[in-house]
Parts: structure tokens; C-alpha cells; sequence
């Protein structure tokens, strides 16, 4: 299945995404978040040819929340749950930080997870219990561990509170932090060891649901501001705290929930 899934999110890619590349106009919806004709598109057939591979309902970042819900609550036994374009303001500034991304979620967990960066060619993948990959190469791949005063993190300031937000920014306890607009690509990132720490305050679930099981699947570590199983955050607007590092993990998540 997997082979399958990445076949054709690559092809999606291709023939929805990179054409329009730069040269869409863009839209708000109604929670101020940006959209695009490829999203729109991609989406779509998108959701024709994963419904090839596995007949289930499909849960779209471009659906209307109601249709989310209703799609989540159809697919307790098997169903995708889909980003078409992760980094819509990227994609429209000419920015190449955009990805697509999906998994395949059975009883609110995720077993499959597909994420491609159509600029950089960048395939990450991983199937529950089978490991993660990025283009054929098993992840992560860069294994040295910086202490955590030299760890490169990946932080969403806006989402934080402000006390958190306030004490990274002017008491954090790594090296330095970027933050580059796409939460399933940082997922990977930290994955393959290009980030040592990731934190975010809130994402939808089409934000992890790919990203969380290749990171775990590489050997990573994950949990959120308040629980310390990430699966018991809320579904729809769930924090998190990672690295790929178990006794880093651990001092990044004390730090981060003495501060907050």
C-alpha cells in the first residue's frame, strides 16, 4: 500500500501543485487562512486516487468543519486524513517550504504516513512498525546529539502562550530556533535530525497525523504541553513537544513545561 500512496501523491504533485507554482491567485477563508486553486485541485484528485487504494472516507484541510467531523466519525475502522498544500503562504510567495501531506489513520492513530516536498523531491515516509524513510533511506539520518544548549529547534511562537513564548524568546535554553510555516515537513525534519527539538501549541490533526508516525517510527519521542501521551491531546487542536533523542526529549519537556 504504501508504494501505492506515495505513486501517487508524487503524481498529484506533479500534475496539480507544480504547474500552479507561483502563479495562482490566493483566498481567505473564513479563519483567515490562506487558499489556492491547487489546493483545491490537489485535494480533490487527491482524494479520487487514495480512494482507489483504500476505499475510506477522506478528511481534507479544504473540507468545511462539519465535513470533517462527519468524515472523522465515518472512519473510525480506516480513513485518510489529507493536507494538499502544508504551507499555503510559502507556496504562493515562492516560498519552497510547502509540502503535501497523508496518512492513513485506523481507530484516531495513524498507521501509514506520506509527506512530499514536490520542490526538493523530497519523499518522507513510514508504515506503523516498519520504520521511517526519506527517498529509500532509512531515517534518521544524522545521529549526533548536541547537548541542549547547542540543539537546533523548531518553535511555533504564535501558538504558545505567552509566558512560554516570552521565556524562549528571551531565556531559551538551545542554540537557536526556526520556524518555517510547515508542520509536516518540521515533523520530518526532526525525524531525519535536522531539528534536535520540535515544539508547537496547537495543531490540526491533517498538521500531525503523517508527521507524528514518521518522527515516531524513526525512533523519535513525543508528547504534549499537558499529556504525556501525545494520542490523549485533543484531536482537533493538539500541542506538541519532540525530539528524536530520548534523554534530550526529556530535558526539552521539563524545561518546556517548567516554563510555560
Amino acid at each position: 500500500m504504501i508504494d501505492a500512496v506515495i505513486a501517487a501523491v508524487k503524481a498529484v504533485a506533479q500534475q496539480e501543485i507544480l504547474p500552479r507554482y507561483m502563479k495562482v491567485a490566493r483566498q481567505r477563508k473564513g479563519d483567515g487562512s490562506l487558499f489556492t486553486e491547487a489546493d483545491l485541485a490537489t485535494q480533490e484528485t487527491l482524494s479520487r486516487e487514495l480512494r482507489k487504494i483504500y476505499p475510506g472516507p477522506v478528511v481534507g484541510e479544504e473540507m468545511t468543519e462539519n465535513e470533517q467531523v462527519a468524515q472523522w466519525r465515518e472512519g473510525d475502522a480506516g480513513l485518510w486524513c489529507m493536507d494538499p498544500i502544508d504551507g499555503t503562504s510559502n507556496f504562493v510567495n515562492g516560498l519552497s517550504y510547502f509540502a503535501v501531506s497523508v496518512a492513513l489513520m485506523q481507530h484516531g492513530r495513524s498507521v501509514l504516513g506520506v509527506v512530499y516536498n514536490p520542490v526538493a523531491d523530497e519523499m518522507f515516509y513510514a508504515e506503523k512498525g516498519r520504520g521511517a524513510f526519506l527517498n529509500g533511506e532509512k531515517l534518521p539520518i544524522k545521529e549526533d546529539v548536541p547537548p541542549l544548549w547547542g540543539a537546533i529547534a523548531s518553535v511555533d511562537l504564535k501558538r504558545l502562550g505567552r509566558r512560554l513564548a516570552q521565556e524562549i524568546s528571551t531565556a531559551k535554553p538551545f542554540s537557536s530556533h526556526r520556524n518555517f510555516g510547515s508542520c509536516a515537513l518540521e515533523w520530518c525534519y526532526t525525524a531525519a535530525g535536522r531539528f534536535d527539538l520540535y515544539l508547537h501549541g496547537g495543531q490540526k490533526l491533517w498538521d500531525y497525523a503523517a508527521g507524528s508516525l514518521i518522527l515516531e517510527e524513526a525512533g523519535g519521542h513525543m508528547c504534549g504541553l499537558n499529556e504525556d501521551d501525545f494520542w490523549a491531546e485533543p484531536l482537533w487542536q493538539r500541542s506538541a513537544i519532540a525530539a528524536l533523542d530520548l534523554n534530550l526529549f526529556m530535558q526539552w519537556r521539563d524545561w518546556v513545561r517548567a516554563h510555560r
